[in-house]
């Protein structure tokens, strides 16, 4: 799968292939349990998005809500994308080391960490990444960063 049209999590599940889906719904089940509260899972941009409600970042440039962290099965592997990783460099750096110290293959390109199996991941590392920032300090970044001109 490159991109869904499904509009539930359900929905996109259910058209994974089942060895797929399991490693899907794996990593689904470690992302909600790690996630601060706030965040809204959802189906956005083909993939299952964990996202800031507008409600809570007021208007942002595209219109859309902000993308906290997304998994998707791509075609050709799995990506987990760790927004809130990405965004920062220092982060970037500790689960880059956190993957190095584990042995693990860090296959990370912009926020894309790609994977074909949960046991490539250092998940310790991807949940502490995740559990940093609630929805309002994601907000707070991220804006700092647009107008500083950083990525994010």
């Amino acid at each position: 799968m490159v991109s869904s049209k499904a509009t539930t999590v359900a929905d996109y599940l259910a058209e994974l292939p089942d060895e797929r889906r399991a490693v899907i719904s794996d990593i689904r089940d470690r992302v909600n349990a790690a996630i601060p509260a706030g965040y809204r899972e959802t189906m956005a941009w083909g993939m299952i998005t964990w996202e800031v409600p507008l409600e809570v970042s007021g208007p942002t440039y595209n219109k859309k809500p902000l993308m906290y962290a997304a998994l998707a099965a791509q075609k050709n592997h799995n990506a987990l994308y760790l927004t809130c990783a990405y965004a920062e460099p220092e982060r970037y750096a500790r689960l880059e080391q956190a993957f190095e110290e584990a042995g693990l293959k860090f296959d990370m390109g912009k926020s894309c960490l790609r994977f074909k199996g949960a046991e490539e991941l250092a998940w310790d590392a991807i949940a502490d990444e995740l559990a940093t920032s609630s929805p309002e300090e994601f907000v707070a970044y991220t804006d700092e960063a647009r107008a500083s001109g950083r990525r994010c």
